[in-house]
């Protein structure tokens, strides 16, 4: 049997009530808020709940037991919940969704975007990679239920939209990324990961293409002829440099220094402050374009001649370029591709290539070092030959071989 009676709910009241040894329980309601009210239990035990209704439905949420909240804390919890109902929200239902964890699509774009992007230059490849791929296919899951099947449901489907391996092995970098993050922030435990196991795939298809002198010579002569007058400067310094794209389209006359030949490019991939030397061909761009632009003052060396900033993009006139040239297969990046294969083609060294490229990692140099044919055959010519009629022996006599046997 239980009890209900009304009262101003306050700490001296409660730690004082007990409840009758007739009842099992008796609800002490608070005459100043609805619904909110104490449970005081036959045993002794006291907890604050809130009673309220939502939709028509009756429901009841826990608020705290009274040995470790005071009734102060207990009535801010109901006036704020109550807040909630009053806008059509049910807090029983926020609290479960609270227990469940936050779907996919809550956590990476809640959560885990504002924190790379806190840190991160590449934040943009993320969030495009969430958008388009991981919310479409996993967004309305929760992160303490997805399971392998689900990733690998993503990643099938992804092949058979023709995404490269690579693009691929990025959502996986990211799911992995995500989870270890959500578990570092305690929002779910170790045993909710899918990804521990879950390996990138085998990538055996990395597009590597590197120009040639005449193809060089080709693809230079249609940029030259673009619609966009800085194309053939940037392309030009981008070969000289071996530079990524975005390190020259945001390089600025100030990070120049010609007395000592060299570049300084205060964001680089690895976070770190990288000084490039200037070849004679990068010095001679470098000029070219002062000569012809200096007067404008630009800060920066190779800007949008219409807004005097960087580029955000220049595919468009690129690709209209290489197609010109015969070339449409090759990017951008094969530039530097072909920066580093010219510099072992001439014999440099893969340590003086992975200081040039600004290289972290030397294993990641190998992939530029790439030897021509031509410079191959040249190296197996320097084994010494050996004359064969000097060391020819005689020849012996077959028939006389046959008939001993």
């Amino acid at each position: 049997m239980k009890m209900s009676i009304k009262y101003v709910i306050d700490n001296d009241f409660i730690s004082g009530f007990a409840c009758p040894p007739e009842s099992s329980h008796i609800e002490v309601f608070d005459s100043q808020i609805r619904g909110f009210y104490c449970d005081c239990l036959r045993s002794g035990r006291k907890s604050y709940r809130l009673r309220y209704r939502v939709n028509g439905k009756l429901r009841v949420l826990t608020l705290g037991d009274a040995a470790y909240i005071s009734s102060d804390q207990a009535r801010a919890q109901a006036l704020k919940l109550l807040s909630q109902v009053k806008q059509g929200i049910d807090p029983s239902l926020v609290k479960q969704e609270q227990l469940m964890g936050p779907t996919v699509e809550n956590f990476f774009n809640d959560r885990y975007l504002p924190y790379v992007k806190s840190y991160k230059r590449s934040w943009g490849t993320d969030e495009c990679m969430i958008r388009l791929h991981i919310i479409p296919r996993l967004g309305s899951l929760r992160m303490t239920s997805m399971s392998e099947r689900d990733v690998a449901a993503l990643i099938e489907h992804m092949k058979v939209k023709k995404y490269a391996l690579g693009t691929c092995n990025r959502a996986l970098v990211l799911l992995r990324y995500g989870y270890a993050l959500g578990i570092r922030w305690r929002e779910f435990g170790p045993e909710c990961n899918p990804m521990h196991k879950y390996k990138n795939l085998i990538d055996d298809n990395k597009i590597e293409n590197y120009l040639s002198h005449k193809q060089m010579e080709s693809l230079l002569m249609e940029v030259s002829k673009s619609e966009n007058e800085m194309l053939q400067w940037i392309v030009l310094f981008l070969l000289y440099t071996g530079a990524r794209k975005r390190e020259v389209l945001d390089a600025k006359w100030a990070d120049i220094d010609l007395e000592q030949r060299s570049w300084r490019i205060p964001k680089t991939k690895s976070g770190k402050v990288r000084h490039v030397p200037l070849s004679e061909g990068a010095l001679e761009v470098i000029a070219k374009v002062k000569e012809k632009y200096g007067k404008h003052a630009f800060t920066f060396i190779f800007p949008n001649l219409d807004t005097g900033l960087p580029f955000i993009n220049i595919f468009y006139s690129w690709n209209a370029a290489r197609c010109r040239a015969g070339l449409d297969y090759v990017r951008i990046h094969d530039l530097r591709h072909s920066f580093a294969s010219f510099l072992v083609n001439a014999g440099r060294s893969l340590y003086e290539v992975q200081e040039l490229l600004g290289h972290a990692d030397s294993r990641t140099t190998t992939r530029y070092a790439h030897l021509s044919r031509e410079r191959l055959q040249e190296a197996v010519e320097v084994v010494p030959r050996v004359r064969l009629d000097v060391i020819t022996p005689p020849p012996r006599d077959i028939n006389n071989l046959a008939m001993a046997n």
